[in-house]
């Protein structure tokens, strides 16, 4: 069964979703944070990491068609957010697919979604995000919109490093993404891998503390935006070195390994 292109532009069912301060204090734990960020991971005057409005504007997707599951990869996401998110709270969400693009070797399937408050019906996050699913291209259709990013031409004015744990996917996953393909030596074998790989939104949130605390001096009430483009996998215990170049409230970014390998690239950030 081949993707099923009808799905273009048709808008999901709304889905509501709460969280509650464990949750946002555990997601706060499964990218990173400890000690020197209390804020974010104890109940006294909690603050919420900005990162956490992609999986707060999660709804579950359609079926897309039948594949390997894991043949399919996270490889962009992006997030605005209208309002601070505060440490327990709902939205209901609707996304729908917005396109899918001929890659040759694979199909790359983008979508959105827009998450409201529960109470008010207020816009708090609009999420973009796209999966490439390998071994499902060649079917003659459009290669989809380029992206114009480009390096700066100049040192980065800011470079971050932090490190991440053996165990930091068995943490993360407890937020709600329980793909084996992090947690299953034998499921990560199958999708060419050695052992399991950190989730690319456990990357993306790390990537994010660095740039609140780099150029935001930690304040969720900064941050307006991210995106990025997953180039390559994490293994747990990795360290991450995050590049950052600021022009105004334009932040561009790139997070590598440190064999230089670029893991999160095309990074975009709009910090006030």
């Amino acid at each position: 069964m081949a993707l099923d292109h009808s799905l273009i532009g048709v808008e999901g069912a709304a889905y509501e979703r709460t969280w509650t301060a464990k949750d946002t204090m555990l997601y706060a734990l499964g990218v990173g944070a400890g000690t020197a960020e209390l804020e974010f991971t104890t109940e006294k005057e909690q603050r919420v990491l900005p990162t956490f409005a992609v999986l707060a504007a999660q709804a579950p997707g359609r079926r897309l068609g039948d594949f390997d599951p894991a043949l399919l990869v996270h490889a962009e996401q992006g997030f605005e957010l209208h309002r601070e998110l505060p440490a327990s709270g709902g939205v209901r969400t609707t996304s729908r697919v917005t396109g899918i693009y001929d890659k040759g070797s694979g199909a790359l399937v983008t979508s959105e979604a827009r998450a409201v408050d529960l109470a008010s019906g207020e816009l708090v996050i609009s999420s973009r995000s796209s999966v490439f699913i390998r071994g499902e291209g060649g079917f003659g259709g459009e290669r989809g919109p380029r992206d114009e990013w480009a390096l700066p031409d100049r040192a980065p004015d800011h470079k971050v490093t932090y490190s991440t744990l053996p165990e930091q996917a068995l943490i993360y996953r407890l937020s709600g993404d329980y793909n084996p393909l992090h947690s299953d030596p034998a499921f990560a074998a199958r999708a060419g891998f050695d052992r399991p790989i950190l989730h690319g939104l456990c990357t993306y949130g790390v990537t994010g503390r660095a740039l609140l605390h780099t150029v935001a001096a930690g304040d969720p009430g900064r941050f307006k935006g991210m995106s990025g483009r997953f180039s390559s996998p994490v293994f747990p215990g990795e360290s991450l070195t995050v590049s950052i170049w600021v022009d105004g409230t334009d932040v561009a970014f790139r997070t590598a390994k440190d064999d230089g390998t670029v893991v999160i690239d095309r990074g975009r950030a709009t910090i006030a």
